[in-house]
């Protein structure tokens, strides 16, 4: 079939080459495919355009509109002069418009699509009828569903559900972001508006409150990824290069005592070890009483010491998955390099520098971009740990010393109700996160080598 719809892939060139059928299906969705036969399958499509006129006539238009503009009627009090007291009057609710509105696009987006297969559909047919070939019948489309077009028919709901629970979604967040929907400005009570860029403006400036906690925060931010990323890969490197070593006795013992600590929800475990390092936790207590200190170290309560204490405390957390990971490569490095690197007078540390860590670097490059992205939004471990604190008066709305921007969005969230900044800053991180992906799987080479791993 491509190749009689060679040189007619874009709808420009279906319509000038079609006959009239063609060019009115372009309008009356289906035509096409009724004309040659597939009158059910044209019937759909017709169907199709006749249910979105309806709903854009309805709903959809006045969906959009209320995007636009995002309410003009806020929530009031007026007197009933029937019963003599003052009643609720009902507004507009700007969240609600905005989500309205984002559905009619989104479906607007989806009917594109849809026109789009009926156009190729119909000039499918045509070119079938035209070269005096069977035109396929509805039955012989739902055979194919689960035949030759299997791969279509499994598609469907997760395409269903990505467009429904992330693209809508998403879309929605990154439009929140261009509003001023606050703590002053909760609907239904109260109207928010668009604001253009005025976020990001007062995001990135170095004048305001805001960002003068956001760059520290960002800055906090990627030191603790890199610093967490890499001590985590290089901890369990070497922890699986201990005890893959030859010598080393009851490797299954060692390996399932590491994997111990991953059996355990992270979360309770970073609970515990809070109390624990609190001023009256329990190593507090011994180290006064063994005599090692004379008050409490403030492993939670001091800038510097907590951030120390959360980067220890994730070696304990990251180190026994990375360690499994590097087990699993090191099985399978082929032994005949070791040989061959014995034979030329090789030392241990010439074949890891020259065998064994390239050969990880290549495998696990995508696994260092996940898991440094993965730390940049790690909100459980600075959460359950330190909450962000120590917080400071110099910060934003009760941000802290510890907090990342994904806990710090929580927290605009949760505590001050500020969705247009969170929002915000969520797209940011998306930005930061996204550039640093690209640079370096590009830098890495990791597409163009794959070969030298086979």
């Amino acid at each position: 079939m491509k190749s009689l719809l060679k040189g007619r892939r874009t709808p420009v060139k279906i319509f000038v080459e079609g006959d009239i059928f063609t060019k009115l299906s372009f309008l009356i969705w289906g035509l096409s495919n009724m004309v040659r036969g597939q009158i059910v399958k044209g019937a759909m499509y017709l169907a199709a355009e006749v249910a979105y006129i309806y709903y854009m006539v309805t709903s959809g238009v006045a969906a959009i509109g209320g995007m636009i503009t995002l309410g003009v009627h806020e929530q009031g009090m007026e007197l009933d002069p029937v019963q003599g007291v003052y009643v609720v009057t009902q507004g507009d609710n700007s969240m609600l418009m905005l989500l309205y509105g984002v559905v009619a696009l989104v479906v607007t987006a989806l009917i594109v699509v849809v026109w789009m297969t009926s156009v190729y559909s119909g000039e499918e047919a045509r070119q079938l009828k035209l070269h005096g070939r069977k035109v396929p019948t509805i039955f012989d489309d739902i055979t194919s569903l689960f035949d030759t077009h299997i791969v279509r028919l499994f598609l469907c709901l997760p395409l269903i559900g990505i467009l429904v629970f992330t693209v809508t979604p998403l879309i929605y967040m990154i439009l929140m972001a261009f509003t001023n929907y606050d703590a002053d400005h909760q609907p239904p009570g109260h109207l928010f508006d668009w604001v253009g860029i005025d976020n990001f403006k007062t995001i990135l400036s170095a004048g305001s409150t805001l960002g003068k906690t956001f760059m520290p925060i960002l800055g906090w931010t990627l030191i603790w990824a890199f610093i967490s990323t890499f001590s985590c890969y290089f901890g369990g490197t070497f922890l699986a290069l201990l005890i893959n070593s030859k010598g080393i006795k009851f490797k299954k013992v060692w390996r399932t005592v590491f994997v111990l600590a991953m059996a355990i929800p992270s979360f309770i475990s970073l609970l515990v070890i809070s109390t624990m390092l609190g001023r009256n936790g329990i190593l507090n207590v011994l180290l006064q009483e063994w005599g090692f200190t004379s008050e409490p170290l403030p492993f939670l309560t001091n800038a510097t010491w907590a951030r120390g204490t959360i980067i220890v405390v994730n070696l304990w957390v990251g180190i026994p998955a990375t360690m499994l990971m590097i087990s699993g490569i090191l099985m399978n490095i082929p032994p005949d390099l070791y040989e061959s690197a014995s034979i030329d007078g090789a030392n241990p540390v010439q074949k890891f520098i020259k065998i064994t860590f390239p050969y990880m670097l290549q495998v696990t490059t995508p696994y260092l971009i996940t898991n440094f992205i993965g730390n940049i939004n790690n909100f459980g471990v600075i959460y359950f740990l330190t909450g962000g604190g120590p917080s400071t008066l110099d910060y934003y709305k009760g941000a802290g010393k510890t907090d990342l921007l994904v806990t710090w969005l929580y927290k605009l969230t949760n505590d001050s109700n500020d969705y247009n900044l969170a929002a915000t800053i969520g797209i940011l991180i998306f930005i930061i996160s996204a550039v640093f992906s690209m640079i370096t799987y590009a830098k890495a080479g990791v597409s163009k080598n794959e070969e030298a791993l086979q």
